[in-house]
C-alpha cells in the first residue's frame, strides 16, 4: 500500500488532495484513525480511493473481490461505488485491523454489500474456485502478502468474467524491483508478478508509475 506516489513530493501531492480528490469526511476519519496505527503505511492513499471507485463505477462491477483489507479504506471505496446490489468479498487474517473496517462500512451503510472471510486469501481463492465462483467476479484490487502474489494471480484471472479488470498495488515496490541486489522475499514475489503479467496472454495488461506502482490487468 502507499499513501503518496513515487517520485511525488509531499507538497505536490497535497494538491492533488485538494483539487483532485473530494474525500468524504467518513474516508478522511478512517484515514485518521489508521495514522494512529504503527502499520499506518499499509494504507492506500485518498488519491488511489478514489481511482478504485472510479474504475469500480466505469466498469459497472457488482460482484468485485479484494485481497487484503487492512482498516478498510480500499473497500470502503469500492463498497460505496458499487450499486446496492452489489457484493464485495474481503480476503484477510486480521480480526483486529478488520474490526475497524466493519464499523466504518456499518457506518457507510454498506456492511450487507461486504462479506469479509477471515482466512488465508489462498484458500478462500481456492474455495470460490471450488465452489463455481470461476468466471463470475468483475473487479478485484489486489494488495496482500507479495510472497503469493503470483499465486493471487493464478487464481483471479480464472474468477474473473471475460473483461473484467484485476488491480494489482506496489508493483514497483519503491524501486527495488530494479535493484539487483535487493533479494528480499517480498520484492522477488513482486518481480515473478511482474514477469508473470508480462506474459499472460490471458490478460491486456497496464502497468502504471503511480502510487506505488499499479498494474491494470483486463482479462480477454
Amino acid at each position: 500500500m502507499s499513501r503518496t506516489s513515487i517520485g511525488i513530493s509531499e507538497e505536490l501531492h497535497s494538491y492533488i488532495l485538494r483539487h483532485g480528490v473530494r474525500e468524504p469526511a467518513i474516508f478522511r476519519r478512517l484515514r485518521e484513525e489508521t495514522a494512529a496505527l504503527p502499520q499506518a503505511n499499509m494504507q492506500i492513499a485518498p488519491d488511489q480511493g478514489a481511482l478504485l471507485a472510479m474504475l469500480v463505477g466505469l466498469t459497472g462491477a457488482k460482484r468485485c473481490l479484494e485481497i487484503g483489507t487492512f482498516t478498510g479504506y480500499s473497500s470502503l471505496a469500492v463498497a460505496l461505488a458499487m450499486p446496492p446490489d452489489g457484493r464485495l468479498i474481503c480476503c484477510d487474517v486480521s480480526e483486529e485491523w478488520t474490526s475497524v473496517a466493519r464499523r466504518y462500512w456499518s457506518e457507510a451503510g454498506v456492511a450487507e454489500r461486504v462479506d469479509l472471510r477471515l482466512a488465508p486469501a489462498l484458500e478462500t481463492l481456492d474455495k470460490l474456485l471450488a465452489s463455481g465462483g470461476a468466471g463470475t467476479f468483475d473487479f478485484a484490487f489486489i494488495d496482500a502478502r507479495k510472497q503469493e502474489y503470483t499465486d493471487y494471480h493464478e487464481r483471479v484471472v480464472q474468477l474473473l468474467r471475460q473483461g473484467g479488470l484485476a488491480v494489482y498495488d506496489n508493483v514497483l515496490w519503491g524501486g527495488r524491483v530494479i535493484d539487483a541486489s535487493d533479494q528480499d522475499a517480498d520484492t522477488i514475489g513482486i518481480r515473478r508478478l511482474n514477469e508473470r503479467i508480462g506474459l499472460d496472454e490471458r490478460v491486456e495488461v497496464a502497468m502504471i508509475p503511480a502510487f506505488d506502482g499499479l498494474t491494470l490487468a483486463r482479462k480477454r
